[in-house]
């Protein structure tokens, strides 16, 4: 006998079987699934795909418009509003950064040198 099957034959009728292999739970996760990963893969193959040709020299200007904003000072005239959901936005993003950094070293605290 199966080890799976030893241990839900050993579960006595008071015990919640959780571990039953004839539940359709399986079935659930796989019907509650199936339709948010077509929204996903539908999403994916529309945004995460890489920039065409054409589309490098818009991003080229669109960067150079940024700096040349920058250097005339239009920065100054941000609202606190929006200084303050940059700051969130950018804050954000450091953190996953950091979390990602955090996993590809197995810890929070330095390189095994």
């Amino acid at each position: 006998m199966l080890p799976a099957l030893v241990l839900i034959a050993s579960l006595s009728a008071a015990e919640p079987a959780c571990l039953c292999l004839s539940s359709s739970y399986p079935l659930s996760a796989v019907t509650f699934s199936k339709p948010r990963l077509a929204t996903f893969w539908h999403y994916a193959r529309v945004e995460l795909v890489p920039p065409s040709p054409a589309e490098i020299p818009k991003a080229i200007e669109a960067a150079s418009g940024l700096i040349k904003s920058f250097q005339a000072g239009r920065f100054k005239q941000t609202t606190v509003k929006d200084a303050f959901r940059n700051g969130l936005v950018t804050t954000e993003i450091l953190m996953w950064f950091y979390i990602g950094e955090c996993i590809g070293k197995g810890g929070i605290i330095g390189y095994d040198v």
